[in-house]
């Protein structure tokens, strides 16, 4: 693939449908979006792998809500990595990019000290999904436990629990670098989702950790086959084929999946963008006590706050907060 190619895929959602196994998808491949979000804040390399797979999970995710909706994916843990949140705001009209943005809160030490696996840095607790559906309408969330090696069994879980969908992931993420630049961040994976044509078989036990549903406990028979098959051929995928800049997302699809007649759809961009402003700020300022606000404030009088997200820099006058001086 060309430069001018490659270029044209970078930061995308390709959806797909697989006509013959009855399984819809998506492609996606984040560079410039995910290297500007792990750029705000200074992380370490494993914490920035844990981000660039939950940014990769949510882009794969949020593809499917509606225009101006937000789907949020938060990874709340017991171990060193105590957060990672990510929003995906839905595009605002057709042809728009949609927006994304994450940030993690650690222990900085205990990363540092950490010798296994990004993943164990989590140690257990929640894995959770939002949907914001915009004033007037209650969000949606659901939760199952952390469980699993690796942040996409996790939500490969969490759909076979909460929401009865047979899914299934292919990630693949890191550094690399062209000749003569500096290392970039890239990423790129799929998502291969059954629709059942039955509700979930009742008399089996559930073949995941802990208890918990699997993408198997959901389908049998004919169903189960297909989904196999599409599986498996997913499973072949080379993470050159995934990150690297001499294959497209569609030109992946037509290798893993050309007998299953598959058909693809429009693309969607993806760019980085946040949403916070001085109103935001001070609604969310609005929350803490006076003793918590002094906190925030400088020798000079003036409260201050810090975006978790971008960065950004807020600093206001105690009485725009509805502060009185003490007397």
């Amino acid at each position: 693939m060309s430069l001018a190619g490659q270029i044209a895929w970078d930061d995308t959602i390709l959806p797909f449908q697989l006509d013959r196994a009855d399984v819809r998808g998506r492609v996606a491949r984040l560079d410039s979006t995910l290297e500007t979000i792990l750029s705000q804040h200074d992380y370490p390399g494993p914490v920035a792998a844990m981000i660039a797979e939950a940014v990769l999970l949510t882009a794969l995710i949020g593809q499917a809500i509606k225009r101006r909706w937000r789907l949020s994916l938060q990874i709340r843990g017991r171990g060193p990595v105590r957060l990672i949140a990510t929003d995906y705001f839905g595009p605002e009209a057709e042809g728009e990019p949609a927006r994304m943005r994450a940030y993690a809160g650690f222990d900085a030490g205990a990363v540092a000290a950490h010798t296994g696996a990004p993943f164990d840095l989590v140690e257990g607790g929640v894995f959770a999904i939002l949907i914001d559906q915009g004033p007037g309408a209650a969000p949606y969330q659901g939760m199952t436990p952390v469980a699993g090696t690796s942040l996409a069994s996790c939500a490969e879980t969490y759909f076979a629990q909460s929401e009865q969908l047979p899914t299934s992931f292919a990630l693949a993420m890191g550094e690399a670098s062209a000749p003569g630049q500096p290392a970039r961040w890239r990423s790129g994976g799929i998502m291969l989702q059954h629709m059942p044509k039955a509700p979930p078989r009742p008399d089996t036990e559930p073949a995941g950790p802990e208890g918990l549903m699997t993408a198997a406990d959901l389908v049998d028979g004919a169903d189960a086959d297909d989904w196999n098959r599409a599986v498996t051929l997913m499973s072949t995928v080379e993470a050159t084929e995934l990150i690297g800049p001499h294959v497209g997302p569609d030109q992946v699809l037509l290798r893993l999946f050309h007998e299953e007649d598959p058909r693809v759809f429009t693309p969607q961009p993806v760019r980085f963008g946040c949403t916070c402003g001085p109103e935001k700020v001070v609604r969310s300022l609005s929350i803490y006590s006076p003793e918590e606000i002094a906190t925030m404030t400088t020798e000079d009088g003036r409260v201050t706050a810090d975006c978790q997200f971008c960065g950004a820099h807020y600093e206001f006058d105690p009485a725009e907060l509805g502060i009185r001086p003490e007397t």
